[in-house]
């Protein structure tokens, strides 16, 4: 528990290093989001708008101590500024939107991916030489060898352009009734099949392969061979013992991928135009819109860092031997 304990202190610590950079950065940058707004507009607004614009976009001449405080102090009231590619939308809607749409994609397809190839790897190395072990696992591999977005642009073509199967482009359908839930659930499924079906096919074969690799060793272990010999049935060996031990690895690795989900499916968001927190990415990027790229990048961070948490804790409440370890 102490262990677990210094643990959550020290990712404490790179919250707060984060929220710093997250203030510093902005600030770090030649000129301001105001002058780089400004500039768009130029010879549409008056010298005068930039009192206006500094005061809307947080651009302050105050101390910098005085600044970082501010900073923090709107944080903890959740106001994140205001957007400047989505002018006036308030970044933390912006955000909290692409959030959800990305969740639901890249969250989804992380939950299948995961679930379905530590099954398949589970039972390749518990059928070894059978047909998961010998033509699946290479498959699945090979198919993760090629780029996610190649991936993305040949199931666009192939499955939406040419058979028309599915729609290739935003996250719901223009033509969707108001107020129509079950037409709305629809599209949103429809319009999420093609980027999803190119998330799980690219990540399947590293989850099987990680499983895989997992359970061979779990299975080289003498209290595997002692729970045969005391006569066991199979499946309590397989699922209550093999499988328990051997998701371990992949539960740490499952933690992190939770964290970077968030991060967006940068390149298969834009390939189906699809509006989660790796197209608003691009986006903040191409305007140069720093309040944007700040929320971002804070909630990224801090996603990670959440995830790596809860991986702590769990491999503390799963894993008898973490806290033997902890407990010397």
């Amino acid at each position: 528990m102490n262990a677990l304990l210094r643990r959550l202190g020290l990712y404490a610590v790179a919250a707060w290093a984060a929220l710093t950079l997250d203030f510093l950065l902005p600030r770090l940058m030649p000129g301001d989001p105001t002058a780089a707004m400004f500039a768009r507009f130029q010879g549409k607004l008056q010298p005068e708008a930039m009192a206006a614009l500094r005061a809307t976009f947080g651009v302050s001449d105050a101390p910098l101590w005085r600044q970082y405080l501010d900073h923090l102090a709107h944080l903890a009231r959740g106001e994140l500024g205001t957007s400047m590619v989505f002018y006036p939308a308030p970044v933390a809607e912006i955000v909290g939107t692409g959030l959800g749409w990305t969740c639901f994609l890249a969250g989804g397809a992380l939950v299948i991916a995961f679930t379905v190839g530590s099954a398949l790897g589970a039972w390749a190395a518990w059928r070894r030489g059978g047909l998961a072990d010998r033509v699946l696992a290479p498959l699945l591999s090979l198919l993760g060898a090629f780029p996610y977005f190649w991936l993305a642009m040949a199931a666009a073509w192939g499955l939406g352009v040419e058979l028309r199967w599915f729609p290739v482009r935003h996250a719901v359908g223009a033509d969707v009734p108001a107020g129509d839930t079950i037409a709305w659930a629809r599209s949103v499924l429809a319009h999420a099949a093609l980027p999803a079906l190119t998330l799980v096919v690219s990540s399947l074969g590293g989850w099987m392969l990680t499983m895989r690799g997992a359970m061979a060793g779990v299975l080289a272990e003498d209290s595997l061979r002692y729970a045969m010999a005391r006569g066991l049935s199979p499946r309590r060996i397989l699922l209550g013992h093999a499988v328990r031990n051997a998701l371990l690895p992949s539960l740490t690795a499952f933690g992190m991928a939770i964290g970077f989900v968030l991060g967006g499916a940068l390149l298969t968001e834009v390939v189906f135009s699809y509006p989660g927190t790796g197209y608003l990415l691009l986006q903040a990027v191409r305007a140069q819109d720093y309040p944007l790229l700040n929320a971002l990048f804070l909630v990224i961070t801090l996603a990670v860092l959440g995830a790596n948490v809860i991986v702590d804790v769990l491999t503390t409440l799963l894993d008898p031997r973490t806290r033997g370890q902890e407990a010397s």
